[in-house]
């Protein structure tokens, strides 16, 4: 029986009020991610100096969402596959928005050197993210559509350490420098349900504060938020 999923049958999808290409270099965006976004809109209603960093994007879609919504925001987004990136850069062209896309290791040794942390010359105060977080023990119970066509490398984490990209990526950030006017850090999660306590207590031991894991439409524990402020 063939599984292939209809978004990469058709090349594209329509997600979160976006026409968006896919291809097997990219995930098919998910309802839980658009609720990511919309915590963030939630979360920055108020703040007018948005600089924000997706780290892992894929098809772009949650950089394109933010655009798309805050046009004033400065959005950048980072992705280790070419492939993707192209993607990205093509949706970003479909759904006329400017998102910097460029293709960056957040485990190289010269991402320290890199200014990862600049949006459009200002530094970073949102940083978002939807990294792998599928155990590789937990393929046997994922179904084939998902399994045989989309991305392993944008799905799995190794079974001795499910937080990798997480604890890497929250590192990263908490060493990065504030902004000339002091504006809060905020660092937001799509999560894997099983490890919201490890996670935040990670984020909470690594300075952030006001940590808070937030229920998909599922009722699953699917999003968690931190800042850091001086």
């Amino acid at each position: 029986m063939h599984f292939e999923p209809i978004q990469y049958i058709f090349g594209h999808t329509l997600w979160n009020g976006l026409d968006l290409k896919v291809t097997p270099a990219t995930l098919i965006p998910r309802p839980e991610t658009a609720e990511l976004v919309e915590r963030i809109n939630v979360q920055m209603v108020n703040d007018q100096m948005v600089n924000v960093l997706d780290i892992g994007t894929g098809s772009g879609c949650i950089a394109i969402s933010l655009k798309k919504a805050h046009p004033e925001w400065h959005v950048t987004g980072i992705d280790i596959s070419p492939n993707a990136i192209e993607v990205a850069k093509e949706n970003a062209r479909r759904n006329k928005v400017d998102v910097n896309f460029q293709v960056a290791d957040i485990f190289s040794d010269q991402i320290t050197k890199y200014k990862w942390y600049m949006v459009n010359d200002q530094m970073v105060n949102i940083v978002v993210s939807n990294p792998p977080y599928i155990c590789e023990s937990e393929k046997s119970s994922m179904r084939p559509n998902v399994l045989n066509f989309e991305p392993s490398t944008a799905l799995f984490v190794p079974d001795n350490d499910p937080l990798l990209f997480y604890r890497r990526i929250a590192e990263l950030f908490a060493r990065t420098p504030y902004t000339i006017h002091h504006t809060p850090k905020y660092l937001f999660f799509e999560i894997n349900e099983a490890y919201g306590p490890q996670l935040s207590a990670i984020l909470g031991g690594l300075g952030y504060t006001d940590i808070q894991i937030h229920k998909d439409i599922y009722g699953k524990d699917r999003i968690i938020e931190g800042r850091m402020a001086r």
